[in-house]
């Protein structure tokens, strides 16, 4: 399907008629600044508009949205939420990681802004504190760097010949140097070496592909990060073309064909934006709203995946996993 036609064909999820708005204009508007692209993150803009609803906010009957989609190009993101500023939008809600959050953050101190993020949002300077955050944000925190060791002992059960494994990074995501940290840190527990591959753009990840297969990689752990979100199928593709046992921080990541998921509901958390969004909307100070943290974490196993690498998953992890692929 063709770009453009996707994007029309999502509905409320592109952004609302000029001429609609100018019909109504006593409904406050949303600016919704995604770090990705709509083709990836449509279901995680669907998840905020059921928490919207559940608030008792619709698109297009008594409150607008309007949408900006960095595309995975973090250096886009101040300038989309300048324009959502310029709009005079009543809050901003900044989803896909750090690298849009701290955007919102950086464009405004007095409109409000609701976050999506995986990290902690006092560490990177969006909040105060977890239960008080003060200034104007707040949100939810998926909390996605604490398991990448979990990540990486869960690969060493699946491939525990494994001497090296390889750790895919996007450096210019807030989180990489913690990312790398925690893997090196696991692995040196483990008795296994690292391999950081960075990876920039869709050129970096081909070319970081056929090094990993080119050293001879045992297995790979892919970070959380947008722009890697945005790619999923292209990263089980290519971890197919080379063989490469990975495993990834989400589900959609399995869906797509990857191995092995390990990590919280961004499509929950979502939804729990959408929710807090109503509340700001309804009167609530950001500064007074609790950040979330998401708590349930899912183990998700592709057993499809598993065959075409000729791995088999011990009994023991298909019995703790949320949801196997069969």
């Amino acid at each position: 399907m063709k770009r453009r036609a996707f994007i029309a064909g999502l509905g409320s999820v592109a952004a609302w008629p000029v001429v609609a708005r100018a019909q109504q204009p006593t409904m406050p508007m949303i600016g919704s600044l995604f770090s990705g692209s709509p083709e990836a993150f449509a279901h995680l803009a669907k998840g905020f508009q059921s928490g919207l609803k559940e608030a008792g906010y619709v698109d297009g009957q008594n409150v607008t949205i309007e949408y900006r989609w960095a595309l995975g190009r973090f250096d886009r993101l101040p300038t989309l939420a300048a324009e959502l500023v310029d709009r005079r939008v009543a809050v901003i809600v900044a989803s896909g990681g750090e690298p849009s959050a701290l955007a919102a953050k950086a464009a405004t101190s007095t409109i409000p802004v609701v976050f999506g993020i995986g990290g902690d949002p006092v560490k990177v300077g969006l909040v105060t504190s977890i239960s008080r955050p003060g200034g104007n944000a707040t949100g939810v925190s998926l909390l996605t760097p604490g398991l990448d060791q979990k990540r990486l002992e869960l690969l060493h059960e699946i491939v525990p010949k494994a001497a090296m494994i390889a750790a895919l990074v996007n450096p210019k995501n807030q989180l990489a140097a913690a990312q790398v940290s925690e893997i090196q840190e696991a692995a040196r527990t483990i008795g296994i070496q690292v391999l950081v591959v960075n990876a920039i753009n869709e050129t970096e990840l081909e070319d970081g592909f056929a090094a990993i297969a080119q050293k001879r990689i045992d297995a790979l752990v892919v970070t959380v990060d947008p722009f890697f979100f945005d790619r999923g199928s292209q990263l089980a593709a290519l971890a197919a073309r080379y063989a490469v046992p990975a495993i990834y921080g989400f589900r959609e990541f399995a869906a797509a064909g990857g191995l092995v998921s390990y990590g919280s509901s961004p499509t929950d958390a979502m939804s729990t934006v959408g929710r807090y969004t109503g509340k700001i909307l309804g009167g609530a100070s950001p500064a007074d709203v609790p950040v979330w943290q998401a708590v349930k974490i899912d183990l998700v196993l592709n057993l499809k995946t598993a065959k075409a690498l000729n791995l088999t998953f011990p009994l023991a992890l298909i019995a703790r996993a949320d949801e196997v692929i069969e």
